[in-house]
């Protein structure tokens, strides 16, 4: 009886400890659940596409990397400095991930304090940026205009502060004898003209600036005030109005002239009359482009003496040409001895010629967009013309100068070629220079070198008919050797060399038979 009492407890007991086992696994499941829910991961990529991102693991991309960590501890998402060397752009705080998604170069460092991020002043114009090296040369270049870079400004204060001294507007100060005046110029020099003399007087003091106030404002008090004379600023296209007191107003516009509003405030050149055009020759509008082909000179306009005068060539050695065109030209006899190529330019109206190198060592392209043709000299690529066996090769535009002259012969090129009977070798050209070359005729050894190449020797062999020689004989081989259509046929391609042979020079007259010797060797008779 003790003992089944003993079995029943042992039951008992190992029933509560399942239970107890069972509860236990199910407690833990469910806490690990919680604290999967409730833990922060470091996901390399989120559910909504962002990176590195700390957040439960349900919103952690199954296709990127996870831990249950920050992700400032993580290797994949430490946080660096990211520097873009295209845009020369630094960004601080940037998780490595990141940066090499946007292609960026990265480092360890948080705040960026490397050599690529020291920043400077980035003068453009009359604006400043507080950038780094490399971004200034990228701004400098989208505007045209040489980097300016000044390393020794190390704060964006200072750097703005640059920028508006070279602001313009009107200067207002006293004289001497007490006149209140005005100067049209810039922010610094207005700050520097204290105790120094100008055409009115000495500067006692009080200069005030107003930018882009003109001068001949009525607000200032001043005693400078509108006139009907013109002028030509040093470094500016433009016809301008002048006031008074000799200061630059705004751009001249005879519609303008006893308009106040126009004589008050700077007016931009966009703003003013007919922008983008040149208004070549026009008596009402000085809004000049030199890019248009204008500029401000002396000339007959409704009011003033200054016009935008046209700077197009009216009449060139090539027709007429627009102002900035640039063309070609050769001598009179192209490729022949003496004969060199020419840039031509079109610039304030006037023809320039501008020779490339001499001995035809340059050569000038030109190309025309819309009618208008621009030109430079640039290398005559000659020089292993001579040694390609291969026509793709020869006329391989991208490497050198060369044309195929003899096509039934491709793949052969100063070579030797056997003939069929006698096996003795002639020599041919097959690729020879586009534009011929000139030479140092005075230096024997260059032109032998380089002339000898077009040598050529045809052996002719003859069929006897009788014992003896007046019996006559007959050309069998190369028979057409014996023609002078084939000794003209060799001193052609002797002259495409370069200056070899009796070539015509520049100014068209024919060498002598000096050039070039033809001999023959093995028979006595005259035939």
């Amino acid at each position: 009886m003790l003992n089944k009492e003993k079995t029943e407890i042992s039951k008992k007991i190992l029933i509560l400890g399942i239970l107890s086992i069972f509860l236990l696994i199910i407690l833990i499941n469910f806490s690990f659940a919680a604290n999967e829910t409730d833990v922060k991961f470091c996901c390399e990529r989120t559910t909504y596409n962002a990176w590195c991102q700390n957040a439960p693991s349900s919103e952690c991309s199954q296709e990127y990397r996870k831990t249950p960590t920050s992700c400032e501890a993580t290797s994949f998402c430490k946080l660096g400095c990211c520097y873009d060397s295209q845009e020369g752009i630094c960004m601080e705080n940037t998780p490595e991930k990141v940066c090499s998604v946007k292609n960026g170069t990265w480092a360890d460092d948080k705040q960026c304090d490397i050599p690529q991020c020291n920043y400077g002043c980035c003068v453009i114009g009359t604006q400043a940026a507080f950038v780094t090296l490399t971004r200034c040369k990228k701004l400098s270049s989208f505007y045209g205009l040489l980097t300016d870079f000044r390393p020794q400004i190390n704060n964006e204060l200072s750097c703005v502060s640059l920028a508006s001294l070279s602001d313009e507007g009107a200067c207002v100060y006293e004289v001497d004898y007490g006149a209140r005046t005005c100067k049209f110029t810039s922010r610094q020099e207005c700050n520097s003209l204290s105790g120094k003399t100008v055409s009115s007087g000495l500067v006692t003091g009080n200069m005030t600036f107003y930018k882009d106030y003109l001068c001949s404002n009525e607000e200032l008090g001043v005693n400078c005030g509108p006139t009907q004379q013109t002028t030509c600023a040093e470094g500016k296209d433009e016809v301008y109005f002048l006031d008074s007191c000799g200061n630059l107003a705004n751009i001249y516009d005879a519609s303008k002239i006893t308009d106040k509003d126009y004589w008050r405030m700077k007016v931009r050149k966009e703003d003013s009359c007919s922008p983008g055009s040149a208004n070549s020759n026009s008596q009402t509008c000085g809004n000049c482009n030199y890019f248009l082909g204008s500029i401000c000179k002396k000339g007959n306009a409704k009011y003033g003496s200054n016009i935008c005068v046209n700077l197009d060539c009216k009449t060139t050695s090539d027709g007429a040409k627009k102002h900035g065109e640039s063309w070609c030209s050769t001598d009179s006899y192209p490729d022949s001895v003496g004969s060199r190529y020419f840039r031509h330019l079109c610039i304030n109206g006037e023809e320039i010629v501008e020779p490339c190198a001499d001995f035809r060592q340059e050569i000038c392209i030109q190309d025309d967009i819309n009618g208008f043709s621009q030109a430079g000299c640039r290398p005559n690529r000659w020089q292993d013309c001579l040694s390609q066996t291969e026509k793709i090769d020869c006329e391989n535009q991208d490497k050198r100068d060369c044309t195929w002259v003899l096509e039934g012969n491709k793949g052969k090129n100063i070579t030797d070629i056997k003939t069929q009977e006698n096996k003795s070798t002639n020599r041919i050209l097959a690729c020879v220079p586009l534009h011929a070359p000139g030479y140092k005729f005075w230096e024997e050894g260059e032109v032998k070198g380089v002339c000898g190449v077009g040598n050529q020797q045809c052996i002719v062999t003859y069929e006897e008919r009788g014992l003896f020689w007046s019996s006559g004989s007959k050309p069998t081989d190369n028979s057409e050797c014996l023609s002078d259509e084939w000794a003209q046929q060799q001193l052609s391609k002797c002259q495409l060399i370069g200056d070899c042979g009796a070539n015509t020079n520049w100014l068209g007259i024919a060498g002598n038979k000096q050039g070039y010797k033809i001999t023959r060797e093995g028979r006595n008779e005259s035939d």
